[in-house]
């Protein structure tokens, strides 16, 4: 694959996973969308794009191969709700940050879970990593509400389940497609259940539609793409600009305000997680 043409890819990707933050802030905070509702309308539409790009590439084959399992659907689940519910009242940056700082800490706990053993120099990443979480949620005139706080962690915490779930997967978008419509009447339930808050409105239905259809299912087809020709240290690098983008989309698009606590977290987070990414494994 072309350079120029990876590059292309990969920046698209990083404005789609970036555009999930800012779409759902927008939805839960400026329409009367409610987070149920929201997460029922992006997983359904994210089923119906994915599927739809994996029956194009199987164009010859006359039964679509959805894959996934039941399991990294629970994930996907417990992702995407938790994740509506908390930008109920983070900002799209702060939100972004703990979504991001929650999936990598994860993701290297699955990895010493399984025997990989970090350097000296990855376990500091690590530790400032952590450091960097906890100045952003301390008690404080600036902290976000612990409650969507928490939503959001325990949204990365199941995303990174997730991802490692996914791992070594033949074909990612079967996968992930079959997971996305296994996930949906999960998301069905949940709705249901909040039956007395249930609230919606055009431009809420259309910021969710988008998130599902746009950012999430063909941001994910996009990003599988380009993995074709990313290493894998170069693929987890180049998310530390997620939140970054989301900060800086929040600002211009939502007008929200950065704080200082939010840039000494951002810093301290992504610069932890830089170290262990750069640093291979021994």
């Amino acid at each position: 694959m072309p350079p120029l043409r990876i590059f292309g890819l990969t920046v698209a990707a990083m404005l789609a996973f970036a555009a999930n933050s800012l779409l759902c802030r927008a939805a839960l905070r400026d329409t009367s969308m409610d987070p149920a509702t929201f997460t029922l309308l992006r997983l359904a539409s994210g089923a119906v794009v994915l599927w739809a790009v994996v029956k194009i590439r199987n164009r010859s084959s006359p039964a679509v191969p959805i894959g996934g399992s039941w399991g990294s659907a629970l994930a996907l689940f417990g992702y995407a709700s938790a994740f509506s519910l908390a930008y109920a009242s983070l900002s799209a940056g702060t939100g972004a940050l703990l979504l991001f700082g929650a999936v990598q800490v994860t993701m290297v706990c699955g990895g010493l879970h399984t025997g990989e053993r970090p350097t000296l120099w990855q376990a500091s990443g690590l530790a400032l990593a952590f450091v960097g979480l906890i100045v952003l949620v301390l008690p404080g005139l600036n902290a976000p509400p612990w409650q969507g706080a928490a939503l959001m962690l325990l949204a990365g915490t199941a995303w990174g389940i997730y991802s490692l779930r996914g791992r070594g997967i033949a074909d990612a978008s079967a996968a992930t497609a079959g997971n996305f419509l296994r996930a949906t009447p999960m998301a069905l339930a949940l709705s249901v259940s909040m039956l007395g808050s249930l609230s919606y409105d055009l431009r809420g239905v259309i910021y969710a539609i988008a998130s599902g259809a746009l950012a999430s299912g063909l941001g994910y087809a996009v990003w599988y793409t380009a993995l074709r020709g990313l290493r894998a240290t170069s693929a987890a690098s180049v998310q530390l600009s997620v939140p970054i983008i989301a900060a800086l989309g929040g600002i211009v698009f939502l007008n929200e305000s950065p704080s200082l606590r939010l840039v000494i977290s951002a810093l301290a987070i992504l610069g932890g997680i830089a170290l262990v990414l750069f640093r291979p494994v021994r």
